[in-house]
């Protein structure tokens, strides 16, 4: 039997519930009024980023914005502004709040995941732009036809290296494995994506790709190795205010760049 993920899915056509509208009826609902969000949108799954910004007093909630489920905190003054939501963890999650942001006039959108290793290419924590990710998840399938990978757009990946590298920034390169399920990760399997090329595990990027490519939208995923999932006793330190300020400097070099095309 076909399971029922991959069954009677219609990929072509237009969806019938839409981001648009759903945004509709929240303003209805909460007497918000019609607002755009920063051309330049952030997810971060861990909200550490989002705590430290808005404990430093360098983020400002937008009363505009009309997710059910989220807040949305621009960071930054006039043009270097970007906006950022917290805790957007897991592909569906991720994808739903994506679909919204591009809805509301967001032009590029940027996701910075914790992240497991796979394959030792340094020690944690630092970042990988994702280049592609296993669809070991469920979102993605409902947006492209079956594929064992979801693509990155190249130019967008170049365009983003050469901007941290002018920042003197530096980021590996390279394919995670994107999962649904973090604590069915098996020994056997982190080894059979170990012996693939894998580079990290983490929960979105997969999913976020799927929607960018099959919507024509911006989409950007960096993986923040920040442990090796708990083997050894000391895991998980991510670096200065939980790995915020690493990240930070990354999200402003993008942003940095992208207001000077």
């Amino acid at each position: 039997m076909e399971p029922p993920i991959l069954a009677d899915k219609r990929h072509a056509e237009p969806s019938a519930f839409t981001p648009d509208n759903l945004l509709r009826e929240a303003r209805r609902q909460k007497g918000l009024p019609v607002g755009t969000v920063p051309q330049v949108c952030v997810l971060d799954p861990d909200a550490d980023i989002l705590r430290d910004v808005v404990a430093m007093g360098h983020a400002r909630r937008d009363p505009a914005w009309a997710c059910y489920h989220t807040e949305l905190h621009v960071v930054g003054e006039n043009e270097a502004t970007f906006g950022l939501i917290g805790g957007v963890i897991g592909a569906s999650f991720a994808v739903l709040v994506a679909e919204e942001l591009f809805a509301s006039g967001c032009e590029v959108l940027v996701s910075i995941t914790s992240a497991g290793q796979i394959r030792r290419v340094g020690t944690p924590p630092y970042f990988i732009l994702i280049e592609r990710a296993i669809r070991d998840e469920g979102t993605s399938y409902h947006y492209l036809p079956p594929a064992r990978y979801a693509e990155a757009d190249p130019n967008l990946l170049d365009a983003a290296e050469l901007a941290l590298a002018a920042k003197g920034l530096s980021v590996e390169r390279g394919s995670t494995w994107t999962t649904d399920a973090p604590f069915r990760e098996t020994a056997a399997t982190i080894a059979s994506r170990r012996e693939e090329g894998v580079l990290a595990v983490e929960m979105e990027a997969a999913a976020l790709y799927s929607f960018a490519n099959a919507r024509g939208k911006k989409v950007l995923c960096f993986a923040h190795v920040t442990n090796q999932m708990a083997l050894t006793v000391g895991d998980f330190e991510k670096g200065e205010a939980n790995g915020a300020r690493d990240a930070l400097r990354l999200i402003e070099a993008l942003v940095a760049s992208i207001d000077r095309q």
